[in-house]
């Protein structure tokens, strides 16, 4: 196969990698700068009476979970993406399907939409509370100081409400609310993207975490399904169908 041949298919797998996470990216951050400078924190717009635009903020990892201090998760998420992004780099280069790359695609702009809200919303903007819609500020006369913002969530899907029946052991007589997880643009991309992973390309990514010599002998031991067809002239490969 031709070098160029080659290069070309690299670079369209780059371009739609790159074009999943803008575009989430812009989705997210226009989204949640609406909401910062147009909405008071826990006001609520009603859509449908299964859908809700609720603004809040939360410190924590996806869909408001808080786990450990600021400064940790926030160290945390921008490590979790230098690996997300070296991993969609190799997985490009080495000629993986663009739609698993795309899934991977999906979590790494996940991922950088929350960490965008930690790194800099805290320097950019005022507080937002009951009473006071925040407005963009000159940098460092924010709220607080740099990879201690918080992460703005807005989406609410409270789909089912209803009481436990009385017979329900722990929780029997106690109301429920089914989704009472509120989350933002950046939540569903990393969801989708884990979804799709293990729904559809499970295999696939058991196999692109082995180390070289691992698929080296994978493909050894199992030549009818191999996940590589590689050139060794110009170091192509090509992901064949995993059924």
């Amino acid at each position: 196969m031709e070098k160029s041949t080659v290069n070309s298919k690299r670079k369209s797998r780059s371009l739609i990698a790159i074009a999943v996470v803008l575009a989430v990216l812009l989705l997210d951050q226009v989204s949640k700068i609406w909401v910062k400078t147009h909405m008071e924190l826990y006001e609520m717009i009603h859509i449908t009476d299964w859908f809700k635009i609720y603004f809040v903020e939360n410190n924590g990892m996806a869909f408001g979970i808080e786990a450990g201090g600021k400064l940790f998760l926030s160290v945390f998420r921008l490590i979790a993406v230098v690996f997300i992004v070296i991993y969609l780099n190799r997985l490009v280069k080495q000629g993986y399907k663009s739609s698993f790359t795309s899934c991977v695609a999906l979590i790494l702009a996940g991922a950088t939409g929350n960490i965008i809200d930690s790194v800099f919303y805290g320097v950019i903007f005022e507080a937002s509370y009951a009473g006071h819609i925040a407005s963009l500020v000159p940098w460092g006369e924010g709220y607080s100081t740099l990879l201690h913002g918080k992460v703005v969530d807005m989406l609410y899907f409270p789909l089912i409400e209803g009481t436990f029946p009385n017979w329900v052991p722990f929780v029997g007589g106690e109301d429920f609310l089914f989704f009472r997880f509120i989350f933002n643009v950046a939540d569903s991309a990393i969801t989708v993207g884990v979804i799709l992973l293990l729904l559809f390309f499970r295999k696939t990514l058991s196999y692109s975490l082995l180390s070289k010599s691992e698929r080296e002998k994978y493909d050894i031991e199992h030549p009818s399904s191999k996940f590589f067809i590689a050139d060794k002239e110009y170091k192509e490969n090509t992901f064949e169908s995993e059924t």
